[in-house]
């Protein structure tokens, strides 16, 4: 829905947040916005209300923004100041955030652009209505954890070993001069045990994730799994589940309850986080 209809170098352009209905003014009062020249304000729809800011449209071109894209501190500004006015706006009311840098040619622009989208938004605002996002993400228990390290110390000790055969040094225990009765086949079947500890490992993890994603997905309206976060070096977990979870309001002490249980149970490290305003849910409709 981002335009660029607006690149008159001295025109103003309108930034649009969100979509919502019936939304308390104050609740975007005082709000910087993405710029400090004009307020965060409402925009009247036909059935909706537009929360808007009146903005350079010299500063969303095509070229500025290609620009701020390429400028990780001044993109996680506008992308932090975009999120602190969708999320003022929906803790009072119904909210659907738009893209980030959504911009028209003017106030009339939004309104003819926005209005063929409802059905959209009536249907998502109906979806949302009393609910909030929340994110899982569930890592590997202990034991599995321990399983896949246990199958690592077990091939480099067979390697080893393997390497002192190649190389000539005895491997212990021994008889001097020869190698230890049936050493070759110990040999393949630490190696298969080690597959076989590696494949129940992967087994039980993914039993788990799908344990924790059922449970989550029978208290929430409607769920997401998404790809797994990157973990970072120094982080030795390994994340089984990221998922993303519609939740009625009345509901969410119950889904802390239900998460602290899922730990007992499973013995993994559940991370629950939220509650967001729904961006995952907006969309699809």
């Amino acid at each position: 829905m981002r335009q660029h209809d607006a690149e008159v170098p001295d025109a103003n352009a309108t930034y649009v947040f969100a979509v919502c209905r019936d939304p308390d003014p104050s609740s975007c009062a005082g709000l910087p916005g993405v710029t400090h020249e004009a307020p965060v304000r409402l925009l009247a729809l036909d059935s909706f209300t537009a929360i808007v800011q009146t903005v350079r449209a010299c500063d969303f071109t095509d070229e500025a923004w290609q620009s701020r894209l390429s400028d990780q501190r001044e993109l996680e500004r506008y992308a932090r100041a975009h999120h602190d006015v969708v999320s003022a706006v929906a803790a009072a009311c119904p909210t659907v955030p738009l893209p980030m840098a959504t911009v028209y040619h003017a106030d009339e622009r939004v309104r003819e652009a926005l209005a063929k989208e409802t059905d959209r938004f009536r249907a998502a605002l109906k979806r949302i209505a009393h609910h909030a996002e929340w994110g899982v993400k569930v890592y590997a228990p202990p034991a599995a954890t321990a399983a896949t390290a246990a199958t690592a110390a077990t091939a480099a000790t067979a390697a080893t070993d393997d390497a002192d055969r190649r190389t000539g040094r005895p491997v212990v225990p021994t008889d001097r001069g020869r190698p230890a009765a049936g050493a070759g086949l110990a040999y393949l079947e630490r190696k298969r045990g080690a597959q076989r500890l590696r494949e129940r490992s992967q087994e039980d993890a993914l039993r788990t994730a799908e344990t924790v994603d059922e449970q989550v997905g029978r208290l929430a309206t409607v769920s997401r799994r998404l790809r797994p976060h990157p973990q970072p070096s120094t982080d030795r977990r390994v994340q089984i589940l990221n998922a993303t979870y519609l939740v009625a309001e009345h509901r969410s002490e119950e889904l802390a309850l239900l998460t602290r249980t899922l730990r007992e149970r499973t013995g993994a490290e559940i991370e629950l986080s939220g509650p967001w305003v729904p961006y995952s849910f907006v969309g699809e409709v």
